[in-house]
């Protein structure tokens, strides 16, 4: 009969019993920060002791910081897999939307040493002879090149071309793009610094990830009965676990409690309910996904100094590289009314943006139809086209990868990686 319970295990401890309390998300997780370069990050670099995302202005490489992949290794020399598991490290793949292709898309078959790192935006033919004349080992397009799923690898797709290349010349391909612009510290805590520091909110929360997605409650009569759930529970693997609380003051019963994983949750309810106290006490809590804060995306900056229109643009062209941006003023707006708040979502920021309260929105393209609509409600709107709001992390996060690898792999940016579009 308990065949089906493959994925339980049990724990038992007597703890005094507590309300289980679930979690709420919050719209905007707040967290202020001076510079947005130099975010203090939340995963840290495992055995290092030392935060893993460093202020790129540093100049400081100091052993620790390189403990990850320096020890016990020939200079220049690190493998695939160890430069991935630097990758994970300052952006978890798990930050990523769920809709996003992101992680390792090509592997060579015969692997070889790391040497040399290119980063683009983009993985164009144009990149791809960049990188096979630099005898590129691995390209980290931030845009993933194969996003929808392929039937077969032909010459007439231009990113299956790409990716038959890549293979021949035995270029690895990896994409990191949500979990870029979700991370604390990425790319939209890069972009929204392009006005100053101030107050950063999280537009849309990145929730982490739990094992446990219920919580079970039940009354027993005594110990014997909860033994004997102990040891029915027992039987199964993975996923369960149980705490027994102490009995209630006015001894109805014993109070206990147990979290399990969706897998584990019919079983489990299925072992309570061939028990009668429990099956006339339970009760079942769906526990939410906890926050993980300053991650997700989209940002909201108070400002530290409201700025005008005006500057608001000639800061955001130097600090993204270009020299025309396109604006929308918000109804009533003039070049010199004051920006107090900005918005920002790198790439095709509208989703994210909608409806978000703001002096000013930034971001790479909306539709004619969505700059009206903010527009209508006040809010200035400077689109810079997609990539371009995006494209000068790279060297951001060259500095902060340059410094967790062995001195003889070389990190690069593409010289010829640009945005489709130009002004004309």
């Amino acid at each position: 009969m308990l065949t089906r319970c493959r994925r339980l295990s049990l724990t038992f401890s007597p703890l005094v019993y507590q309300r289980p309390r679930t979690t709420r998300t919050s719209q905007a997780a707040l967290y202020s920060s001076t510079s947005t370069l130099s975010i203090p990050p939340s995963f840290p670099t495992a055995g290092c002791g030392h935060s893993i995302l460093t202020d790129p202005r540093s100049s400081v490489r100091s052993s620790s910081i390189r403990c990850l992949s320096r020890a016990a290794r020939s200079p220049g020399m690190m493998e695939l897999k160890e430069v991935l598991q630097v990758l994970e490290q300052l952006a978890p793949l798990s930050l990523a939307e769920s809709w996003d292709n992101v992680g390792l898309l090509v592997e060579p078959s015969k692997p070889r040493p790391v040497k040399t790192v290119l980063l683009t935006n983009d993985l164009t033919e144009a990149v791809m002879e960049e990188a096979e004349a630099l005898s590129c080992d691995l390209i980290i397009s931030y845009h993933p090149p194969l996003f929808r799923p392929i039937k077969r690898l032909v010459q007439k797709d231009w990113k299956q071309r790409l990716a038959i290349r890549a293979v021949e010349a035995g270029i690895a391909i990896f994409s990191p793009h949500t979990s870029w612009d979700s991370v604390k510290g990425g790319v939209n805590d890069w972009l929204v610094g392009g006005l100053g520091s101030g107050q950063v909110l999280v537009l849309s929360q990145a929730l982490g990830s739990a094992s446990h997605s219920h919580k079970v409650e039940f009354m027993v009569k005594n110990t014997e009965e909860v033994n004997n759930i102990m040891e029915e529970m027992k039987a199964c693997d993975g996923g369960t676990t149980l705490q027994h609380a102490v009995n209630r003051p006015d001894g109805s019963g014993i109070q206990v409690s147990l979290t399990c994983s969706d897998s584990a949750l019919t079983p489990s309810v299925q072992i309570l309910l061939r028990h009668n106290a429990p099956s006339l006490s339970l009760s079942i809590l769906k526990l939410e996904k906890p926050p993980l804060p300053g991650h997700g995306q989209g940002r909201l900056s108070v400002l530290d100094q409201p700025v005008t229109v005006a500057t608001a643009i000639q800061k955001m062209k130097s600090h993204l590289g270009l020299s025309h941006l396109r604006l929308a003023l918000g109804s009533g707006q003039t070049l010199e009314s004051s920006v107090s708040t900005v918005a920002v979502c790198a790439g095709s920021g509208a989703s994210v943006l909608s409806g978000v309260k703001a002096d000013l929105y930034i971001t790479g393209e909306m539709s004619h139809h969505e700059v009206l609509d903010a527009a209508a409600m006040g809010t200035s709107v400077i689109l810079s086209d997609h990539s371009n709001s995006e494209r000068g992390y790279l060297a951001v996060f060259r500095e902060r990868l340059a410094v967790r690898l062995p001195e003889g792999v070389t990190v690069v940016v593409s010289k010829v990686d640009r945005d489709p579009l130009e002004v004309v």
